[in-house]
């Protein structure tokens, strides 16, 4: 048996999604910037996803623009609007972020910005007094994520906003979407920039999107044929935004989304901790993270370690985030959340999707379980 528990790093796109790809490369193949009418067939089509991912979001569907993933969606939204920018900026980040984020601050924090990094608690929540007094110089940009992609850890978004258009009200906020886009509630009216992924809902890699609030300036990335109005040329990327549409409509028709994912997290924590008792829940209480995703420390083995046994066993998980696992060091958000450095290095990460089954769950439970008796007896002395 196998059990893919991985989903955060990427998802199996549904024979639905496959399907409509199929279609669109076989009969829709035109270029949406043409002027002839199967082309602007393919203009509809992406219209339609437009209007699918708005939807979700409550946000208009001009404000939607297409790239190729979170990355580059993160990318444009952070070093675009404050290139749009005069002079030096004040900068706000939290220090969790996905390295997409963290990375693209600090490479204008490089170019002459000023960058504050909020601390985090525990629970993965912003440290709002060290927040309430970076506001006092006025930031350009607040970016927090919405789910923490290593440990669930759903920071309080609309406390943020409140502070933030409070005390800075000129001050542009971006949610990294990417880990909570259809799984964890979101009204994107609230911010002005918001990042999604296809790849992390059962649709295709290769293709993202930015919600961009009507007013807001970026300066492109990418230069050439002005597409997505002109804030990201190049020809659209058609069969991957297409399966994004239908992975999107797929997952919006699944009913009671958020309290499956979170009945399957409740059964999986509570299986590991039936096979091994000493396992330590990381991040926030489980009732109170996202419902998806879980980070569980097992004493005494290195996370590395216990990844590739249960990868023997046919489970499949991650040590932490799926852009930076093949780098040999502990999580840098597990550090800033407080674990100690051998609770950090012994951490997994467990992420589910509607399709994981609750055997799936409880095969992976018991070879954890197996495998963690065994491989403590080799701790380090």
């Amino acid at each position: 048996m196998e059990a893919y528990l991985d989903n955060s790093a990427t998802t199996r796109p549904t024979d639905g999604v496959i399907d409509a790809m199929a279609r669109c490369m076989r009969d829709g193949f035109y270029n949406p910037s043409s002027l002839y009418a199967p082309a602007l067939n393919a203009e509809k089509a992406m219209r339609a996803c437009r209007e699918e991912l708005a939807g979700a979001l409550s946000v208009p569907a001009k404000g939607i623009l297409f790239t190729s993933g979170g990355t580059e969606a993160n990318n444009l939204a952070i070093i675009g609007s404050v290139s749009a920018m005069h002079g030096p900026q004040h900068l706000i980040v939290s220090a969790v972020e996905h390295p997409s984020v963290l990375e693209a601050f600090h490479y204008l924090e490089g170019l002459g910005h000023r960058l504050t990094v909020l601390r985090v608690d525990g629970a993965g929540q912003p440290d709002w007094t060290q927040l309430d007094e970076a506001l006092s110089d006025p930031p350009a940009l607040v970016s927090c994520m919405q789910v923490n992609n290593e440990t669930g850890a759903l920071p309080d978004i609309p406390r943020l906003v409140k502070a933030v258009r409070e005390k800075a009200p000129k001050a542009l906020i971006h949610v990294d979407g990417v880990q909570g886009f259809l799984r964890v509630p979101f009204d994107a009216r609230q911010v002005d920039l918001y990042t999604m992924s296809s790849h992390k809902i059962h649709g295709p890699k290769g293709v993202g999107a930015l919600y961009v609030r009507n007013g807001v300036r970026l300066i492109p990335r990418q230069l050439g044929g002005g597409q997505e109005g002109a804030l990201r040329s190049g020809t659209e990327n058609t069969p991957g935004i297409a399966g994004f549409r239908e992975a999107a409509v797929e997952m919006k028709a699944i009913p009671g989304l958020y309290d499956m994912l979170m009945e399957k997290k409740r059964l999986l924590w509570r299986e590991m901790r039936s096979a091994v008792p000493d396992a330590l829940l990381n991040g926030p209480a489980l009732e109170d993270g996202a419902p998806h995703i879980v980070n569980i420390s097992f004493p005494d083995v290195r996370g590395e370690v216990m990844l590739h046994a249960l990868e023997g066993a046919g489970v499949y998980c991650s040590t932490g985030s799926a852009c930076s696992s093949k780098k040999r060091h502990v999580s840098p958000v597990l550090l800033a959340m407080g674990l100690s450095p051998d609770r950090a290095e012994w951490a997994l990460r467990f992420s589910l999707s509607p399709h994981t089954t609750d055997d799936e769950i409880r095969y992976a439970a018991r070879q954890a379980g197996v495998l963690h008796a065994t491989l403590r007896r080799f701790k380090r002395r």
